[in-house]
């Protein structure tokens, strides 16, 4: 059974891929996920502002002793060689990078062009195998068109492209007004390969204290719908690897990914869930519904139930739309 496939240029010995998450934070971590089986690993991202916050922490604490003791500057790091958080980021990348076989990927997250440009150079230099650029932000500023949110995204991708020569994934979420047309803008300013969707993580509200709380909900299967119509919609029309990132619990989701158009399926729910030890589990069980289905290889069916084997997809999409409205008869009483 060949379950290879290819995704931003790597080949990859599975689709199977595990997601940024706390058991891809530090090399042990790392580690016990290669060992678990996983085809590639996307570290937790570096984000801008966390650096900048550390950063400043320092400066601060140095120049608020500089008039006490004139020493005491020397116990900190200076700021052009060490960015506090960032260089730890850097160094396990570059330990994971000599101590596993399997792609490292490193993740960014920031809010201006030239905070991208900078952390790509980082990482690149670090030996991460390839680059995902996270847009995670919420475009709260009343004042800023969607127009305008999208051309600074293109904007940081083309700068990130322009700047290092690894392979780059965008991940984006689904709340766009016309996400084909993006995901096409975003292959033109350099992407190389699209995460689909990025799981924003809304806050609550606590009836008990009156306020807004933030806890973790991980995905469940229910949420591929969105990431499956569009991957379907995308896969072979775009100059680019598609990684299905929601949702993924079983190789029942890890299969219809693939049949939609995904070159791998990311998960970070499912191994907090149940260990590192459930790659194993999605990959086994990828190859045996194949192995009963007799595909031979991943290749077979990437891709066999995607919009772009049908002559137009408008008419198809209409019809389910009102063919479920019309077929549903309310919930069992």
């Amino acid at each position: 059974m060949d379950l290879r496939t290819t995704y931003l240029g790597l080949e990859l010995a599975h689709p199977v891929v595990a997601s940024a998450s706390p058991l891809s934070r530090e090399l042990d971590g790392i580690r016990r996920l290669e060992d678990a089986g996983a085809a590639a690993i996307v570290l937790p991202s570096i984000y801008e502002e966390e650096i900048e916050a550390e950063d400043a922490i320092t400066l601060a604490l140095v120049e608020e002793g500089s008039w006490t003791q004139p020493e005491a500057g020397s116990y900190f790091p200076a700021r052009d060689t060490d960015a506090g958080g960032l260089e730890a980021r850097l160094e396990t990348i570059r330990r994971a990078r000599d101590a596993c076989a399997v792609p490292i990927i490193a993740s960014l997250n920031g809010s201006a062009p030239e905070g991208w440009v900078s952390f790509a150079h980082d990482v690149e230099a670090a030996g991460a195998s390839a680059i995902e650029l996270n847009l995670y932000r919420v475009p709260a500023n009343l004042d800023e068109s969607g127009e305008a949110v999208e051309r600074r995204w293109l904007e940081t991708v083309a700068a990130v492209r322009a700047a290092v020569p690894l392979p780059l994934a965008v991940k984006l979420g689904p709340w766009l007004s016309s996400p084909g047309h993006f995901a096409g803008a975003l292959v033109g300013a350099g992407a190389n390969g699209l995460v689909l969707f990025n799981r924003f993580y809304q806050p609550d509200i606590d009836l008990a204290t009156l306020a807004p709380k933030s806890d973790l909900q991980l995905s469940a299967p229910y949420e591929i719908r969105q990431a499956l119509l569009w991957i379907s919609l995308l896969a072979g029309r775009l100059d680019a690897s598609l990684a299905a990132t929601t949702g993924v619990e079983s190789a029942t989701e890890v299969i219809k990914y693939l049949l939609a158009g995904a070159a791998v399926t990311m998960t970070a729910s499912s191994l907090l869930r149940h260990g590192p030890g459930h790659i194993a589990t999605l990959r086994d069980g990828l190859s045996e519904w194949m192995a009963g289905r007799g595909f031979e290889s991943v290749s077979a069916i990437r891709g066999l139930l995607s919009a772009d084997r049908l002559e137009t997809t408008e008419p198809l999409l209409r019809a389910q739309y009102a063919e479920i409205l019309l077929g549903y008869a309310g919930e069992p009483r």
